[in-house]
């Protein structure tokens, strides 16, 4: 049975009323750059498809001279989620419907609808992170074993996972939480369905739009594939592998930042989120997503400003603090199971196991 525990925890806004006065006026203020890095990468990933038109015409042993922009392409589809992601959050763009183009035009190679985006993420995710009703958090080991949690349990990184599924379906793992959540909400939208980790509604608006988006979406990769020609080989080289790649570099962010984590039926974020020390190129190239925690703190926060955050963290609540090595985090993941038998305890599918939440502390200090 899952209990709560409130007397020790902070909330998000807690935080944010005392690092707030610490950070200049301009770390909130709109960062119109974040749309350009949206548009080169858009760009990047034109012009990567544009190349594998050709790939038909070379020779076969020279095929491997794509791989580079593979690589390439695949960490665009990384930067398109977190540069729309970071545009979504903030106000950069005034116009709503200029913000939801620009915004659907970042999230297509994540069949990610905005609309839907914005409901699972910035409204359900960011106010109930890692509670009973946070369709981003562990499946619950009461749970009915639905395929949702089928899958996850196949797919993602713990104590039991077999490396073969692991590496093939990280790669597919951001696909199926989108899937369980879009099917949620435009097969049934009663708050009711058990595949998801947690199921929500969204309005009749939302509904519509969300149905509209993905079609559109879908429309878009049936015209990519039609301007590949269907061709085996320009499909695996310039579509399947750069998005395959994308997803999966994706999820290594996604799995680390709270599967980790104890569940908080009080939002606190240094708690229930982790932030990661990458090698500085990666915050560079990703917008620095590794600053999670100092995310949930500030959503709207120009991430140029998050080491700022991370730094004022550090010394003012340390104790508290969940800063690991991306390594380490990755290896604590393999090391435990992932489903939640209470909140500072998780199990495997049977049951059997009982892991303490490595993340866990015995008091949370209130400063």
């Amino acid at each position: 049975m899952i209990t709560t525990e409130t007397k020790t925890l902070m909330t998000q806004a807690d935080y944010a009323k005392k690092l707030r006065p610490f950070l200049p006026p301009e770390a909130f203020m709109p960062d119109p750059n974040k749309i350009w890095i949206l548009l080169i990468n858009v760009a990047i990933v034109l012009l990567g498809w544009g190349i594998a038109d050709y790939l038909d015409q070379w020779h076969w042993y020279a095929l491997w001279l794509y791989l580079p922009f593979v690589l390439i392409m695949g960490n665009s589809v990384i930067v398109l989620l977190f540069s729309t992601h970071d545009l979504m959050h903030s106000s950069a763009i005034k116009n709503p419907g200029l913000k939801q183009f620009i915004s659907l035009i970042g999230l297509t190679l994540l069949w990610m609808p905005p609309t839907l985006w914005k409901a699972v993420h910035n409204r359900e995710h960011h106010n109930k992170t890692n509670s009973l009703d946070d369709p981003d958090r562990n499946y619950l080991d009461q749970q009915s074993k639905t395929w949702g949690k089928w899958i996850q349990n196949l797919f993602v990184p713990s104590a039991e996972v077999h490396p073969f599924w692991l590496i093939f379906g990280t790669g597919f793992a951001w696909g199926v939480h989108g899937f369980r959540n879009l099917t949620s909400v435009l097969l049934f939208n009663n708050g009711l369905t058990e595949y998801p980790c947690a199921s929500f509604q969204v309005s009749n608006k939302e509904r519509k739009a969300i149905a509209f988006e993905y079609l559109t979406i879908l429309g878009i990769h049936l015209s990519i594939l039609a301007y590949l020609d269907f061709n085996p080989v320009k499909l695996i080289l310039g579509y399947f592998l750069p998005i395959w790649l994308g997803h999966s570099g994706v999820m290594f962010y996604v799995y680390t930042n709270h599967m980790l984590c104890r569940m908080t039926s009080i939002n606190d974020p240094l708690i229930n989120s982790i932030s990661l020390r990458v090698p500085k190129i990666f915050d560079i190239l990703h917008l620095n997503f590794s600053h999670h925690t100092e995310h949930h703190i500030f959503p709207g926060l120009n991430s140029d400003y998050y080491p700022k955050v991370q730094e004022l963290l550090k010394t003012q609540f340390e104790d508290r603090f969940n800063l690991l090595d991306a390594l380490e985090a990755w290896r604590m993941l393999l090391q435990t199971p992932r489903h939640y038998k209470d909140e500072n305890t998780f199990t495997d599918c049977s049951g059997t196991k009982s892991v303490p939440c490595p993340l866990s502390r015995e008091e949370f200090p209130l400063n």
